[in-house]
């Protein structure tokens, strides 16, 4: 965890010395959020966030981002759509790699082996253990439904 949080100090460091005032601001975006997430961790008793908190606030950050992109494209605003992609390309590079659909729909077997969940009333422990175990690597939404329609089944 703390490798990411002097990654992201080194690499602002880096960027500003290079003049890239793109990639400084972006990571000045992280490096606000994560703190927020540190005094929201503090208030729980812990000293700062782990690493799933983290990189699920990253997710966060991409998905407001594709979002803005989409309407500034709709509203045929592209120079504002193409800030949010240089945005999401940046926070992109510090997420582990995405997992397949089929290592989705593997991962979330085991768990729902492992855990011995039988019932959608029991959903929100399968997401629960996704998350502390595959933070960054899966897209919760996506997970969320292939879990409904496994315990549905």
């Amino acid at each position: 965890m703390t490798d990411l949080r002097t990654r992201f100090t080194d690499d602002m460091k880096t960027a500003m010395k290079a003049g890239d005032s793109a990639k400084t601001a972006t990571i000045r975006l992280i490096i606000s959020a994560m703190k927020m997430k540190d005094v929201d961790a503090r208030g729980a008793g812990r000293e700062q966030a782990d690493e799933a908190e983290i990189m699920s606030m990253m997710q966060t950050m991409i998905k407001q981002r594709q979002e803005s992109s989409k309407v500034f494209r709709d509203n045929a605003r592209p120079e504002l759509a193409d800030k949010e992609d240089a945005e999401i390309a940046i926070i992109e590079s510090y997420m582990p790699k995405q997992m397949s659909d089929a290592e989705v729909e593997a991962a979330i077997g085991a768990v729902i082996t492992e855990l011995g969940i039988t019932s959608v009333k029991d959903m929100g422990k399968v997401i629960g253990a996704l998350k502390s175990r595959f933070a960054g690597q899966i897209d919760m939404a996506k997970a969320s439904a292939v879990v409904k329609g496994k315990l549905a089944a």
